[in-house]
């Protein structure tokens, strides 16, 4: 039988010391200095994402400038950063503002119980070898977990994988004693893992195959950013990161809108802009052209078009098929080719998982998320005193989760202001619709589909994935919008 303790009680309960959970430790203690809190870790370690990957060339696949924190800005040159960098950065502002004597390390959350009588959550966490249950109980509890499964990544059931002698690997779980010098290698994949990986690879490597079933739009864009570094150079210091923050809001807005007002311009700009890396002899309609819009997927991000020039020099080879079966010596695809490889990089994706699984019960009864609708893409509809801290799909995950983390902090103070318990969205106006939660036809989304709430078709329901529209409605939007229920 697993042992008990008993519960020890904060104001605000934060699951998950990645990027988001020290953005919520900052914000709560500077703009709700009275208020308690406690960030729970699953794992032992801060960073999240940027601890759990470890695979050659892991880097950021947006600018550090929006994925950095606003309250202590980045300012490395490179604003493509490798992953050790970003998780020194992470750790060095949790120390900085104390936030890091907030964790507690080792804690699994399993289940979260509200009761409207105590107007508290109750939050169950295994820790240790053996599975020993830890409560704690909290008046607002703030996941800040992420959305994709830690223990397992995405891989599928491909026919004859026994067979292959050599080694498999998901990038997910990368073992430190992969030996890959002078090794043929062929990634699975054509997303932003294996776009980066793929060049790192071939540092050492024989020789790296990309083997993807689709194309996807890669997009190259120089590591440094030079406006950001000459805004940093000339102006004060308190102006430089705000500026240069602000340029890569505006543009990235700006190039997300025009892709989807006008995608068949959009679609050719990108694929001229790789013809021109590339060569004009180079299969670029096969390779690099694909058969949906631009943003109807992310983006891939390859910093000094390093993917390319791995390309062009005969180091990386990229094959567009799909897979018959693995064999003893490598993939055999449908069209008949084979591809030697001693190992294989499964590079297929995530799995999402809301929550990191925890289980909601609410006044007894267990909550079903994907009956649930997202409000203000935060918070769930008839789930009191809850929120989450989700990024956007088309930007930097920082942005939103920085609002997000405000937006608690106003509902917090608002809530101590009025003598309020309880916060809790309702969905009272029958007009509003069902919409799925993301349009993005990414395989990870839409594996995950049925398990995720929805959003409705007009706000306070509705997902903009519009920094400037939330920054709007977060930071000076009503709280009490006749939606939200207080009590």
């Amino acid at each position: 039988m697993d042992k008990e303790t008993s519960a020890k009680h904060v104001d605000v309960l934060i699951v998950g010391a990645g990027i988001s959970g020290i953005a919520a430790g900052y914000y709560l203690q500077t703009r709700c200095p009275k208020k308690t809190y406690t960030i729970l870790e699953g794992r032992d370690a801060i960073g999240g994402t940027w601890d759990l990957f470890r695979y050659p060339g892991v880097r950021s696949d947006s600018d550090m400038h929006t994925l950095g924190y606003s309250f202590r800005p980045w300012r490395e040159e490179k604003a493509i950063a490798g992953g050790p960098s970003i998780l020194k950065y992470i750790r060095e502002t949790a120390a900085e503002y104390g936030i890091d004597q907030k964790i507690r390390f080792g804690h699994r959350v399993r289940c979260a119980t509200w009761s409207s009588d105590g107007a508290t959550w109750t939050v169950e966490a295994e820790t240790g070898a053996d599975g020993e249950i830890v409560r704690f109980t909290c008046n607002f509890l703030y996941m800040c977990s992420g959305y994709y499964d830690y223990a397992h990544g995405y891989t599928p059931d491909w026919p004859g994988v026994e067979r292959f002698a050599g080694r498999i690997v998901h990038p997910q779980r990368w073992p430190d004693d992969l030996d890959y010098d002078g090794k043929r290698v062929v990634v699975i994949g054509s997303g932003a893992t294996a776009v980066t990986l793929v060049p790192a690879l071939a540092e050492r490597a024989a020789h790296v195959t990309m083997l993807q079933r689709s194309p996807t739009y890669i997009v190259a864009r120089p590591s440094e950013d030079a406006i950001a570094n000459w805004l940093r150079r000339h102006l004060p210091a308190s102006v430089a990161p705000g500026a240069a923050r602000w340029k890569s809001v505006l543009f990235g807005m700006y190039f997300y809108n025009l892709a989807r007002r006008k995608p068949a311009e959009t679609k050719q700009t990108i694929l001229k802009m790789t013809r021109a890396q590339l060569g004009p002899d180079y299969d670029i309609e096969t390779h690099f052209s694909p058969s949906y819009n631009p943003w109807d997927q992310r983006l891939c991000l390859v910093p000094d078009a390093d993917l390319f020039t791995a390309i062009k020099s005969g180091k990386v080879s990229v094959v567009t098929d799909t897979i018959d079966t693995f064999t003893e010596t490598g993939i055999r695809l449908r069209s008949g080719e084979e591809l030697a490889a001693d190992i294989i990089v499964t590079a297929t994706g995530l799995s999402m998982r809301l929550m990191s699984g925890a289980r909601l019960v609410v006044d007894g009864k267990p909550v079903d998320v994907s009956k649930t609708m997202s409000y203000k893409g935060m918070m769930y509809s008839d789930i009191p005193n809850f929120a989450t801290a989700m990024g956007y799909t088309n930007a930097s995950w920082t942005l939103k989760c920085e609002l997000t983390s405000a937006y608690v902090c106003r509902l917090l103070n608002h809530m101590a202001r009025h003598g309020y318990t309880h916060c809790t969205p309702r969905r009272r106006d029958p007009s509003i619709t069902e919409e799925p939660l993301l349009t993005f036809t990414s395989g990870y989304i839409q594996r995950a589909m049925d398990t995720l709430p929805h959003q409705g078709s007009r706000r306070p329901w509705k997902l903009y994935q519009n920094y400037a529209l939330d920054l709007l409605s977060l930071r000076f939007g009503r709280l009490e919008d006749g939606t939200m229920e207080f009590a």
